[in-house]
C-alpha cells in the first residue's frame, strides 16, 4: 500500500508514524508512506496556502490551486511494493485510482469498518486541513470522501491523519507479528474487547479471574464473550444500538 499525506506540517506525521509498528511496516515493504508539504506546490516566493474567505469571517481558508496541484500530480504515481507480486495483480493495482480522503470535523466518522474497508485500497492520498478549512471546490471536484475521527475539532487534519494511517496499516496482512491481534481487536464484530489480564496472579489482594486460569479454553471464550459484552454495555452502549 502507498500512503501519501499532504500537510502543512510534515514533522507532526514523521514522527509517530516512524515508530513502532508503522516503521516496520515501512521497512519490509507492506507500506510505502510518503509526507509532503503543501507549500511545496505554491508559486509565490512567500509560499501562501492561504487567504481570506469570500463573504467576510473569521479565519483563513486553504487556497484550492496548491491543493489541485498536490493531488492531481500524486495521482499520477502508482504503488510499488517490494513484495512480489503476479502480472494480473499489478495490472488491477494500476487499474485502481487513488483514493482521495480529505480529513475534516464534517467528514463521515472514522470506525473499524472503514478502517478495514481503506486497509485494501492501493493507495491512498490524505488531504490535512488548517485554519477554518478549505476552499470548498476540493470538496466538490477532487477528493472522493471525507473523514473525520471524532465529533470535536483539531488544531489541523494532520494529527487526524496519523490516527488514520495507524488503524489502516496495522490491518494490511503481515504488519502485525500475530495475525489473530487484529481479529481479536475492540470493534471487530461491533464490540469493545474482553478485559486481559498477565502475571502475577494477585496483585494487592487483586486476584485474576479464576477461569483464566484453569486452562479451560472453552470456558474462557465464553468468559471472553459476556465480559465483551458487558463493557459495551457500561462504557459504549450506542455500539449495541448500531
Amino acid at each position: 500500500m502507498r500512503i501519501d499525506i499532504i500537510t502543512l506540517f510534515p514533522e507532526i506525521c514523521r514522527t509517530p508514524l516512524d515508530e513502532s509498528m508503522m516503521k516496520r511496516a515501512q521497512e519490509n515493504g507492506a507500506l510505502q508512506l510518503h509526507i509532503h508539504n503543501l507549500r511545496d506546490w505554491t508559486n509565490d516566493k512567500h509560499h501562501v496556502v492561504d487567504d481570506a474567505p469570500f463573504g467576510g469571517g473569521q479565519g483563513m481558508v486553504m487556497k484550492v490551486e496548491p491543493v489541485f496541484k498536490a493531488v492531481e500530480e500524486l495521482k499520477m504515481e502508482t504503488p510499488n511494493a517490494k513484495r512480489q507480486t503476479s502480472n494480473a495483480e499489478q495490472k488491477a493495482i494500476h487499474s485502481r485510482k487513488p483514493k482521495v480522503i480529505l480529513m475534516s470535523p464534517a467528514g463521515r466518522r472514522f470506525d473499524q469498518e472503514l478502517a478495514r474497508q481503506l486497509s485494501a485500497e492501493p493507495h491512498l492520498i490524505l488531504v490535512c486541513g488548517h485554519y477554518e478549512g478549505v476552499d470548498h471546490r476540493v470538496v466538490e471536484h477532487l477528493i472522493d470522501e471525507e473523514i473525520s475521527i471524532g465529533d470535536y475539532v483539531l488544531t489541523n487534519g494532520a494529527i487526524a491523519a496519523v490516527v488514520l494511517v495507524d488503524a489502516i496499516v496495522r490491518l494490511i496482512p503481515g504488519v502485525l507479528g500475530d495475525e489473530q491481534s487484529a481479529l481479536d481487536d475492540s470493534f471487530r464484530e461491533g464490540l469493545l474487547e474482553a478485559p486481559q489480564y498477565t502475571r502475577p496472579a494477585e496483585f494487592r489482594g487483586w486476584r485474576v479471574p479464576e477461569v483464566l486460569l484453569g486452562g479451560n479454553h472453552g470456558a474462557i471464550a465464553k468468559w471472553r464473550k459476556e465480559q465483551s459484552q458487558k463493557r459495551t454495555r457500561e462504557n459504549r452502549p450506542d455500539l449495541l444500538r448500531e
